[in-house]
């Protein structure tokens, strides 16, 4: 009897053909699922750095925009200084209630040392490659910047007052901000920005 019970053991030791082949296959499909997962990982690894050079180049473009005077009238009129409204303006920033997107006035340049921009609402319409430059440039200079060529910036600016969550102040009190940066690999990026003028000549 215990003769018998030991052959029976050994019969059932190891693993059968069909047992094998089962689990090959078993492993196999959940290899298959974990290399498409790290391929998927890989192939986007170098997007981060993508990303955050259109990231870079956007916050530095809002940061000069928003660092820009944001007055009644623009800073080369006579009465910049002294107007308590735009009536007050041969220039107004605010181009007559019109669609921002060209600066005040209009010979006015990103790039130009003798007539730049200089009011928040001249950056509306701006564009990267293009006035001159054709790439992404230094503010007073059209070189391009190296190593940035496939990188593209688009600037709006829009009334944004007399509207949640601004609706107190009249609309061309409130500036909106946005910057929108494209690159390599259909990187997009956009940031906004609110300028509020909190005194008529600031």
């Amino acid at each position: 009897m215990s003769a018998n019970l030991f052959k029976h053991i050994r019969r059932q030791s190891g693993v059968t053909l069909i047992e094998l082949i089962v689990f090959i296959v078993i492993v196999g499909a959940a290899l298959a699922g974990v290399l498409k997962v790290l391929e998927v990982t890989n192939r986007n690894s170098a997007d981060p750095l993508v990303r955050k050079q259109a990231l870079s180049i956007s916050e530095s473009l809002l940061l000069e925009i928003t660092q820009q005077p944001f007055t009644l009238c623009d800073p080369d009129d006579a009465n910049a200084s002294t107007a308590v409204t735009v009536a007050d303006c041969t220039n107004s920033q605010d181009k007559g209630g019109g669609t921002l997107n060209v600066p005040t006035p209009s010979s006015e340049s990103r790039y130009s040392s003798a007539d730049p921009f200089d009011n928040v609402a001249d950056y509306g319409g701006f564009a990267m490659p293009g006035a001159g430059c054709a790439g992404i440039c230094m503010p007073g200079d059209t070189t391009p910047l190296a190593n940035l060529n496939g990188y593209a910036a688009n600037v709006s600016v829009a009334r944004a007052g007399g509207v949640a969550p601004f609706a107190g102040l009249p609309a061309d009190a409130v500036l909106k901000i946005t910057v929108s940066v494209t690159g390599p690999a259909n990187t997009q990026v956009a940031l906004v920005g609110y300028r509020v003028r909190y005194a008529p000549t600031i």
